[in-house]
């Protein structure tokens, strides 16, 4: 794994400088993504200084769950709005043979304690036929089980290398008949759930949770897309599908660029966000619809 040199990835200092100005701008969700973000040393300081800083912010974080649980009650002190848990699998052979650890005891302990703490919990689940689409029985018992949100994601053809094929790709609306077979599922509103993003969310019959439903390449969602991603090495990303960042970190490092011109550089990259739909159509078969590695994006 190439790891970014230490010079190149933004300081906390930074970040911060960042979330200023998004908020100026009319941002009001922030989330801190991974992979795992504990893996960053000062991580939980970071999130501290955040909610010091911005004490009205919604601020949550994506976690693959194996370095949280000793986090857990400053998440809880913080007040941090969810935590969304990357798993995708119950199973422990096929959470190793995805992962390339045998690290699910771990998880799931995670999982167990920030329920216990009252934090919200979105499992976010990538979706593979040949891989987990057998496994529809182990997600709906926990989400019938316990009050989370387990959303189904789409597999998505990121990166060059990537294991995506036509054959492995298992659909939204197929991965929601898969799991109406194991219960009745009762849609939501999305008017009284405004924050839900991208996701079609159910009521689980007799259930505690609640299942999703995520569909990047079936259904896209470009004309609600709100989201924004900077990088760990200050890159801005306007779509996921897009290949174009903006490199805001020699901005945020020179002297003599004020925050005006900061901010107008985020407010015309935004104007350019191109229509991810339209990247996906444009691309040959089989081909990924984008170089960089999600690992190198960012939840």
């Amino acid at each position: 794994m190439p790891f970014i040199p230490h010079d190149e990835v933004l300081r906390y200092e930074e970040l911060a400088q960042l979330v200023d100005v998004a908020v100026s701008l009319g941002t009001s969700k922030v989330r801190i993504t991974g992979g795992e973000p504990f893996a960053r040393k000062g991580c939980a300081d970071f999130l501290l200084r955040l909610r010091r800083q911005f004490p009205t912010l919604d601020l949550r974080l994506t976690s693959n769950g194996t370095l949280l649980e000793p986090h857990i009650p400053l998440l809880r002190r913080i007040g941090l709005s969810a935590v969304n848990l990357s798993l995708d699998s119950f199973d422990r052979e096929t959470f190793r043979r995805v992962t390339g650890h045998d690290l699910l005891p771990q998880v799931l302990s995670a999982l167990d304690a920030l329920l216990a703490a009252g934090i919200r919990v979105k499992i976010n689940t990538v979706a593979m036929r040949g891989v987990n689409d057998r496994q529809m029985a182990d997600f709906v018992h926990a989400a019938r089980t316990m009050p989370i949100d387990v959303r189904f994601i789409e597999f998505m053809p990121m990166g060059s290398g990537t294991r995506w094929t036509p054959e492995n790709f298992w659909s939204a609306d197929e991965i929601q008949q898969e799991a109406a077979r194991f219960v009745r599922l009762v849609p939501e509103s999305r008017a009284a759930e405004p924050e839900a993003g991208p996701a079609r969310m159910y009521r689980l019959e007799g259930g505690l949770g609640r299942l999703g439903f995520i569909s990047p390449l079936s259904n896209h969602f470009c004309s609600d897309c709100n989201r924004l991603r900077i990088s760990s090495n200050g890159n801005l990303r306007t779509c996921l599908f897009a290949d174009r960042e903006y490199r805001l970190r020699p901005l945020l490092r020179h002297p003599a660029v004020s925050r005006e011109s900061l901010v107008r550089a985020i407010v015309a990259a935004s104007a350019a966000k191109p229509i991810g739909a339209d990247i996906l159509k444009a691309r040959r078969t089989g081909e990924a619809v984008a170089r960089r590695h999600m690992v190198g994006i960012g939840g």
